[in-house]
Parts: C-alpha cells; structure tokens; sequence
C-alpha cells in the first residue's frame, strides 16, 4: 500500500446519539454527517477505558490499559504511573521513522512531565483537560486578529453534598465564534495542513495530522448562538433518568450525589443536554472548516480521514454527568468514522470494534506492520466492507478509577453486558428487553445459566491477553477448571494440576 496521508479528528467526551449519523434527528451536524456518508461508520465502536488519559495511551501504544500501565488523569491520579515509560512503542515514533510529517493541534493529556513533543509530534503544547484559555498561543492568536477576550455567565451548577457549589457543567461564552478555541484549534490545524501540503506536493512526504478538540467535555462553555441553537423544551431526556439505582453498586448513586444531579430540576438537565449538543455543533462546524481546506490543498484523494473520541458523557442519563466508575453504554460506545480514499462510501458496521483498533488501522495505511500494535486489530478489512469473518463477537472493556482506584472489567456480547465489581455487586444486563440498562439481572435466578456462560468467557479472554484482573475471579467466581495455585505462591502446584 502507498503510505496514505491521515488525518485524525478527535473529540472528548462525545456521545454518540449526538450526531445526525447516529439517528438524531435534530442534531446540527452536516459535515460529520457527510464524513459518514462517504465512508465507513461503525455501530459497535468501543472505548477501551471511560477516562481521557488511559484511552488516549491505549490509541498512542496500541495496547489495553493493563498493559501499558497509565491508569488514571494526573490532576485526580492517586498512587498509578503519570507518564509511559522511555522504549513504550508508540504508532507516531513509528510514522515519523517511516517518514512521516507528524502533528497534533489540541488535546494531548497523555502524561504529566512528556509532552507531545517528546512523541514526535509537532504542535503547541495545550495541557490539561479543558481548553487551556489562557495559554500564550491561543492569547497571540486573540491579539493578532483584534478578538476579545473569555469570558463566561448564566453558569449551570447544582450544590455539592457538603453544600457547596457543584462542578461547573455550562456557560455561555462572550466571545464570537472566531474567537472561541474551537475555532483557534481549526485554524491552527488548517495552517499545520497548509505546510504539510507543500512537502507532500514537493517531497512526496505523507503526513499524519490530528486535531484533538478538548470539547464537548463539559463544562459545555460555548457562545450565543450555540449556547441558544436547541430549544430545552423539545430536547427529550434520555429514558434513563429514571433510575432508581436499586441492586446496584452504591458508588453509582454517590457519583450522582457528586455531579450533583438532584439538586437541579429536569427543566436545567434539558438545558445541559441542549447546551452539549450546541458544543457538538459547533465542533461540527469547525471540522468542517478543516475538511474544506482538505480539499482546497489537493489532499483529499489521497487522505484517509477519522472521526472518534476517547470515550462518552452521561448528560443526565443515569442522573450522572461526567464519567465514572459505571460502565454503561453513554460512556463506552462511541462515535467511529473512517473514510479511506477508493474505498465504499455509505458502509455500517455492526462488528464491535475499538478505539484501540485505529492504530494498527494507522500503522497499516502508512504500510507499516500492524502488529507492532499488539491489541489492536486493522479496521481495513471492515472499511473495504469484507465480510468481517473471524471478527470477535464480543468486546471487553476496562477501569481502573478516576477520583480514586475502582477496579472493574466489562464483557459485552450481541444481547448481555457482564460488569464484574470486586467491591460491590456484580452487573449484568439484557440490552435487547432493557437497552438503558436500568435493570440489574446479576442476582435473577432464571439468568444463572447467561451468567455463568459470560464469567467464564470473560475469565478466558483477561487471562489469555494476559490481565492479572483474572486471579481475582478464579477463587471467587465458577470460571471453571484451573490449572495453577491461586496463590501464586509456587509451594503446591501438584493440587491444581488436571
């Protein structure tokens, strides 16, 4: 294969009922919209991990968090790894050895001390988890073209369980949207693209380039005009809202506690949904001006284009916000697009997939050896709508913890969803009779057969790709025969030989 030129659009926080794509009907988003349409989406597509840096690190290695080993965001990091260690593969080393222009405007959050620099990428360096808005870059670029300054009201916050004022989750923004860090991120982009795009007309030089919005991650600040663009009272609330959290791990009711959803009326949770999905068109907005310079420079015939995020929000479903230690669908399937020139326009693809799989799809379209990315799986084969023989049936997600160390591993098959807590009850779910899992069948008797069948394969699956996670449940749960001492302390290995 010729070594494609990519760009890689990236959001944070990003549900996928969001987008027209996807089934929204109201959503204002043409230009992700036509992206879809002209290529490849995927409704099964995964996050490997419900939290910014350990998903980030997965799609830079390759590799599951297990096994790259950078579990939680720094600002709320209690005791994991900060920063990959020095030798970590990583797909932009690779590309930039294979000769390639590398780049990244946005959101890095991989890390505390090794910035994007020290990856092989070109770009300023934007830390944090929310648009760094002060930040001397961004500052220049206000300044140079004569734009005013942020600045934020009509804050939306409910009251902590101590009585204090909640996290801020929107605002609208006084700013025109040229002067918004959307925008700022797009045109730096777009002049990146611009250098890019003489030396692969004059050098033949490919380039990887991805911008990395830091949105709509709440808090949802965002001008007027998109701040106003949804009607809360036609905004429908997502149907869990009703949940009770009755047979389920008590940390879930306590992250609600913290988002402080019930100290808000439903009327201010429409307005936070329609405020999201304004954000959400607002970044369409920009990725479209993106796209177009894509094709004023000539690059599009030869330019595979992504679209994803590193994970979901709640937005209210679950009376949650954020994310956390509750691994439902809002936060674990995501938005994945992929278009590759020559391939089929249109296609959809119920296989499930991961953000860990574009890396090895990355590696492969530079004509790098995809296998250098040891848990991921090239998505071509399903882009060029293959039959997707041999794909897996199943996909297993993870968590290690965000405010504090939480533990958890997620199997999902065609119907059932198995959670295992080590600290609380077990989850399962039927999502073909309760696709928003409000009912917890773990405990229901008639399910012993489901529950049993999806133990074990989970147990096989984390033991066979090497997730210590499997110790806990060979001594607690019927995983079947085992051929090792659970102890681990190599004194009687003859017992649990078969």
């Amino acid at each position: 294969m010729n070594q494609r030129n990519i760009l890689f659009l990236m959001t944070d926080q990003h549900r996928t009922d969001t987008l027209g794509a996807y089934g929204n009907p109201m959503a204002a988003t043409p230009n992700l919209d036509a992206l879809a349409a002209g290529g490849t989406r995927f409704d099964r597509w995964y996050t490997p991990t419900a939290i910014c840096t350990p998903a980030r690190a997965s799609l830079l290695t390759g590799q599951a968090p297990f096994r790259h080993k950078l579990l939680a965001n720094h600002e709320r990091n209690v005791g994991y790894i900060e920063d990959l260690p020095d030798g970590q593969f990583t797909f932009s080393e690779s590309l930039r050895a294979n000769g390639y222009n590398c780049g990244l405007i946005g959101k890095w959050h991989i890390g505390t001390e090794k910035d994007a620099g020290r990856f092989g990428f070109d770009g300023p360096d934007l830390p944090g988890w929310h648009n760094p808005v002060e930040h001397p870059d961004y500052l220049a670029y206000l300044a140079e073209n004569d734009l005013p300054p942020y600045e934020i009201s009509d804050r939306i916050r409910g009251t902590l369980p101590n009585g204090g004022p909640g996290n801020l989750l929107a605002a609208r923004l006084h700013q025109p949207v040229e002067a918004t860090f959307e925008h700022y991120l797009a045109t730096r982009t777009i002049e990146m693209m611009e250098r890019y795009a003489a030396d692969v007309h004059e050098r033949e030089k490919p380039f990887f380039l991805e911008l990395s919005f830091f949105g709509p991650h709440l808090p949802y600040i965002i001008p007027d005009e998109y701040f106003d663009m949804f009607d809360p009272e036609e905004v429908p609330l997502p149907r869990s809202v009703a949940e009770t959290f009755h047979g389920k791990p008590p940390v879930q009711q306590n992250y609600s506690a913290h988002w402080t959803f019930d100290t808000m009326p439903l009327e201010t949770t429409r307005k936070l949904i329609a405020a999201y999905w304004g954000y959400v068109a607002l970044i369409d907005h920009e990725i479209g001006r993106v796209l177009e310079a894509m094709q004023r420079l000539g690059l599009a015939d030869d330019t595979a284009v992504f679209f994803t995020c590193d994970h979901g929000e709640f937005t209210g479903a679950h009376r949650l916000h954020d994310k956390g230690p509750a691994m439902y669908e809002d936060i674990y399937r995501t938005p994945g697009i992929v278009r590759v020139p020559g391939e089929p326009g249109g296609v959809v693809r119920s296989e499930f997939v991961s953000l860990l799989d574009c890396t090895a799809t990355i590696l492969e379209l530079a004509g790098i050896d995809p296998e250098l990315a040891v848990d991921s799986r090239s998505l071509l084969p399903l882009v060029s709508d293959e039959d997707g023989e041999g794909w897996p049936e199943e996909i297993v997600c993870e968590f290690h913890g965000h405010h504090f160390p939480y533990p958890q591993r997620m199997l999902r098959t065609d119907r059932y969803k198995l959670v295992v807590n080590p600290d609380s009850v077990n989850e399962l779910y039927d999502l073909e009779t309760d696709p928003d899992e409000l009912i917890n069948r773990y405990p229901h008797p008639e399910m012993a057969e489901v529950r049993g069948r999806l133990m074990r394969r989970l147990y096989e699956l984390l033991r066979d790709r090497g997730d210590n996670f499997y110790h806990w449940m060979t001594s607690m749960y019927e995983v079947g025969e085992i051929a090792y001492d659970p102890t681990l302390s190599g004194l009687d290995e003859s017992t649990y030989q078969p």
